[in-house]
Parts: C-alpha cells; sequence; structure tokens
C-alpha cells in the first residue's frame, strides 16, 4: 500500500470517528472477586462457631435487628429503632416494613420470634447461646413490633443482637441455611463451589439501598504464595486479611494496589487445656507463658505487624488494661516455676490450624519452649479438623488462634468452653458486668476480668491481628478495620 492510500485511509476513518461521535468510556466494574485464607465449614452463622462464616455472609446475605458499623458501632437493622424501659428489662423493637426473604416470603415480628426463641432453646446448636440467655421472653405485639423481656439487666444486648449469630432467619428455610443460606440482605446466595469459592448476587428486592456490585466471589486461597500470585495476576480484587504480610511491602510499591492496615477484634493466643495434666497446673501455664517472647513471634511470624497483648483484650477498646508486663519473657524464671510445680521432660501436643500467623507462630512458640526444657509435637491440622477435634472434642494440650469476635472475653465464663476454665470467680464477674450499665462500672468490672484471666494465667496472650489488607486501587469502601470477623461487601464499589 502506497503512502498517498495509507492516508487516505487513515483519514477515512478519523471520518466515521467525527461521524459516529467518540468512543464511550469503559464502564465501571461491577463484580468483585476477595480472596479469603479459611473455607467455611458451611454458611449458617446461627448453627457454627468458625469466622468464616461470617466472612462470607454477614451484612450480605444475612441482617440482625442491629449490625456493627465499620467503626464499631452498634447500627439498626432489621430494626429500625427501640425503646428500652427504665428498669432495663425490656426492649420494645420497631421493624422495618417492606421487606422480604431471598425466598419471596415477607418478614415479620414471628420472624423474629422464631430465631430468638431457636437460638435460646435448650436444644440450640448455637456456638454463641450465651448472647441469648439472659432473654426471659420474645413476644410479637404486632407484625412491625416485637418485645423481648430480659430476666435481668443486659447492658450489652444491643451489642450481643448485632452478632453474626443472631441474624434473623424464616422457619420455612432456617434448616437448610448451611448449604443454601437464605437471609433478608442485599446480595443472595448464589453457588457454592467446594474448596473454591462462594458466588453472591444483588438482591434487586433488597429493602435498603441497593449495593453497587452486582455480583461478588468469595476465593479460598489458604498458601501465602498462591494467595500473592493470585492478587498479582488480577484474578483476586482484594484480599481483606492478606496471608503473606511479608509481601507487604511488594504492593506498597506496586501502584496497580492499595494497602489497608487496621485493626481487627483478633485476639491471638496460645491457648492451653486447663483441665488436662499439667496445665491443670497454674505453675504449668505460668512457666509456658513466661518462655514466650511475644515480640519474636509478631517480627518472625507476622514481619512486625501485630499489638502485644497481656490478656484476652482488644488494645484499642477504651477499657484495656496492659498487663503485658505480668507474663514478661523470662525463660530464667519459666525453668524455675517448672521445677517448683515439679515437672521435668514434658511433652505437650501443638495443634495447629492453617492460618500463616498459627503455622509461622507455632514453630517459633516450639522453639522457644524447647529452650526452657518443654518439648512440643507439632500437628498442622485442617481447619474442619481444629473445629471438630480441638475446639469440640478438647483433644489438644496447645494450640495458637485468633478469636476475632467482639469483645468476647465472656467466653472465659463458658462451662465447657474448649480451654476448660470455667472459674466462679471470673462467672460473677461478668454476671456482674451484664447486670451494669453506667458506663464507669463496666470498665471497672471489665478491667476485673482482664486481670483475672491474667492472674490465672489461663492461655499466653500474643498478640492482636492486625488487619493487612491488599486491594485493587480502584475498589473502594472495604472496611480498613474488622469491628467484627466480616466482609461487609454493602459499601463496596469501583472507582470510574
Amino acid at each position: 500500500m502506497t503512502r498517498t492510500a495509507i492516508t487516505a485511509t487513515a483519514a477515512s476513518i478519523l471520518a466515521l470517528g467525527l461521524a459516529f461521535g467518540p468512543a464511550p468510556a469503559l464502564a465501571a466494574k461491577t463484580s468483585a472477586s476477595i480472596g479469603m485464607q479459611l473455607e467455611p465449614p458451611n454458611l449458617d452463622p446461627t448453627g457454627g462457631a468458625a469466622a468464616a462464616i461470617d466472612e462470607v455472609v454477614y451484612a450480605n446475605v444475612f441482617e440482625g435487628l442491629t449490625r456493627f458499623g465499620a467503626d464499631g458501632s452498634i447500627l439498626p437493622a432489621l430494626a429500625e429503632s427501640w425503646e428500652i424501659s427504665e428498669d432495663g428489662l425490656t426492649y420494645t423493637f420497631k421493624l422495618r416494613t417492606g421487606v422480604t426473604f431471598h425466598d419471596g416470603s415477607g418478614f415479620d415480628a414471628e420472624d423474629v420470634k422464631f430465631s430468638l426463641d431457636r437460638a435460646r432453646a435448650d436444644e440450640s446448636t448455637n456456638a454463641q447461646k450465651a448472647l441469648f440467655a439472659d432473654i426471659a421472653s420474645v413476644e410479637v405485639v404486632d407484625p412491625a413490633t416485637i418485645k423481648v423481656t430480659l430476666s435481668q439487666p443486659n447492658g450489652s444486648f444491643l451489642f450481643n443482637m448485632a452478632w453474626g449469630d443472631a441474624v434473623i432467619v424464616a422457619p420455612e428455610t432456617a434448616a437448610d441455611n448451611a448449604a443454601k443460606p437464605v437471609g433478608t440482605g442485599p446480595f443472595t446466595f448464589a453457588e457454592w463451589v467446594k474448596g473454591d469459592r462462594v458466588d453472591l448476587a444483588r438482591n434487586p428486592a433488597y429493602w435498603g439501598e441497593p449495593v453497587k456490585l452486582e455480583t461478588v466471589t468469595f476465593k479460598f486461597i489458604s498458601d501465602p504464595t498462591a494467595a500473592f500470585a493470585a492478587m498479582m495476576a488480577g484474578d483476586l480484587d482484594a484480599y481483606p486479611a492478606f496471608p503473606a504480610p511479608e509481601n507487604l511491602v511488594q504492593f506498597e510499591a506496586d501502584p496497580r494496589f492499595a494497602v489497608i492496615i487496621g485493626s481487627s477484634e483478633g485476639e491471638t493466643i496460645l491457648a492451653m487445656n486447663n483441665k488436662k495434666a499439667p496445665l491443670d497446673n497454674i505453675l504449668v501455664r505460668q512457666a509456658i507463658t513466661h518462655a514466650i517472647d511475644r515480640q519474636a513471634i509478631i517480627d518472625g511470624a507476622m514481619f512486625g505487624y501485630g499489638t502485644p497483648i497481656g490478656t484476652h483484650f482488644a488494645p484499642h477498646n477504651p477499657a484495656y488494661l496492659d498487663l503485658t508486663a505480668q507474663s514478661a519473657y523470662d525463660p530464667e524464671k519459666s525453668k524455675a516455676l517448672l521445677e517448683e510445680a515439679g515437672v521435668s521432660d514434658l511433652t505437650l501436643s501443638l495443634k495447629l490450624p492453617p492460618p500463616s500467623y498459627a503455622r509461622r507462630g507455632g514453630e517459633i512458640i516450639a522453639a522457644q519452649l524447647r529452650e526452657v526444657g518443654i518439648d512440643t509435637e507439632i500437628t498442622n491440622v485442617e481447619w474442619a479438623q481444629w473445629l471438630e477435634d480441638v475446639f469440640k472434642g478438647k483433644n489438644f494440650d496447645l494450640t495458637v488462634i485468633s478469636h476475632t469476635e467482639p469483645m468476647d472475653i465472656g467466653i472465659y465464663g463458658r462451662d465447657d468452653y474448649y480451654f476448660q476454665y470455667a472459674d466462679p470467680d471470673f462467672q460473677a464477674i461478668m454476671a456482674d458486668l451484664a447486670n451494669a450499665s453506667d458506663p464507669d462500672k463496666r470498665t471497672e468490672l471489665m478491667q476485673a476480668a482482664q486481670q483475672k484471666i491474667a492472674d490465672d494465667y489461663v492461655n499466653a496472650y500474643l498478640f492482636q491481628l492486625p488487619r493487612t489488607g491488599v486491594a485493587d486501587a480502584k475498589l473502594k469502601g472495604l472496611w480498613p478495620n474488622s469491628p467484627t470477623q466480616a466482609n461487609d461487601m454493602t459499601g463496596v464499589y469501583w472507582e470510574e
């Protein structure tokens, strides 16, 4: 083709462009692929303890009377307002109208009564059944009004109703929510490909403000190297709790990504089986605690991300008590305590679930315990096995886990919780806390609870799990912090 012909062709193309106008701008994306390290064992937040359940469905598929906001505040959800009686015993909730479940059935006060009665029933399988222990009765006033009467005042009741375990379900579909969840949220369940992903789709009949995303896919990628590769290749749009903190510096240097560092409710602990010899001896538990160098674990397993803790409470909470000095790293003291306890040649099982903080941290802890004469037999277990063997079966000596439920120190008062503490004096503190409404008194009791479990060396408290997220720089609206165990996608959108 001659130069003249080329010029003529270019002119023709230009003329066509002018005739038909400029090319349209690319539309913003309407889907998002979100990485998670653990796959949930089921999708029913009222029937399982795994944080991964809420990470998929909280605020996305299921809703409660109240909910947590991004800053940890308690917001209206299916209850648009409420009134509390002067004696603190009666909560009257005004429910939203025009709300439907994803199967098209209507939502009303009968569904609330069913959900709360089901959660507190003797045969309930709710992992947080204690949240509902103070409910004496649930009464339907009319289709849009529900009255909940407590047996005693509970200053945490609205907070409790915001947990994922307190979401409202329908009697017609509750039995099938583990595999086919049906809620009232802005996303509907689309598909679960076991071992790979869960797909959600925008709910066109949602009662509230429509979400921007049409679809959300939660991809389960536990291996840190694979997670890094998936982000770099664009197979994932975000990984809100990225499992490889050593790679964050590479993401920070790449303008395609935003690194989001925040806090979480995750108290990371070396949990000990308090009823299993020799861990039933406080001297042994104390020795283990003083054998652990928290900062070495934070540096080695978390590459410097994480805040040391000395009790089971989040440092960002105003009632936090810094008790790290009480269990400071002191290997010589650890050896002396073991000698005082009459324990030698000790070998303990150490069962580690998949998260990298547990696997990496567990190896460091094993080395530190070896320095004071305690050997460990490390077993890496999958998540379902950890839930069955450790959490339910209590078949362990030591394990590393992060408890990500919000302000969950009350678990230490449960009679048969997996680390088997159940101290009557601690339970009395929690009973007083439930009855207290004065803010100063509540702070005093929360600090007494923190001190009590630190004094009893129930577990070895390691660090507060940071929220180390990575996202496509154009994906906006992800929570920077994690006030509850959730990947709330309701405000997420793509910047054009």
